[in-house]
């Protein structure tokens, strides 16, 4: 399912992703120079409230096993997000990018399990709780809290109008 788009502006590549949940009017695929082979192809910025642009994830080249055609695959997340979102973005630098939204597949793990906890057995000799759960499910001593509502509030950013100058980001 296609959710946005980058366009190549004067340069730099400016989009936007909107889902029912989700509005990010203001993006940026900024260009990451680095030797390290692992290193993402580009970093996702967006311009907050306070005309600054942030980085709210990241995106690597990948090839499609099937055809060998190249795309970008990545995430985007924020403390207000539920969970991250999973894109991929198909296209080029020069014409631009259409970013599709992927869900992450459950794998099944060792002899059938699923990974979702509470499905399946323990391990042996574990509870059944990993991480900064305690047996009880609560949450262990220097674990932080959020606010528990789960809901994204990107739709609380200020709306740019379209006339306003946006600054660079590169």
């Amino acid at each position: 399912m296609n959710i946005g788009e980058f366009k190549n502006v004067n340069g730099q590549l400016i989009g936007s992703i909107a889902t029912a949940a989700i509005h990010l009017p203001r993006l940026g695929l900024k260009p990451i120079q680095s030797d390290n082979a692992k290193a993402p192809k580009f970093e996702v910025v967006t311009l907050n409230a306070g005309r600054r642009w942030v980085q709210i994830g990241a995106v690597w080249e990948a090839a499609s096993n099937s055809s060998g055609e190249l795309f970008l695959q990545g995430s985007i997340d924020d403390p207000s997000f539920a969970a991250p979102l999973q894109v991929a973005c198909f296209g080029n630098v020069e014409e631009g990018y259409r970013v599709a939204w992927t869900r992450n597949r459950r794998r099944a793990s060792g002899f059938g399990a699923s990974d979702d906890m509470g499905v399946g057995e323990a391990p042996e000799g574990g509870d059944g709780f990993e991480g900064n759960a305690n047996s009880d499910g609560g949450l262990v001593d220097g674990a932080r809290e959020g606010d528990g509502t789960g809901e994204a509030t990107t739709g609380r950013r200020r709306r740019q109008s379209q006339s306003e100058e946006v600054p660079a980001f590169s």
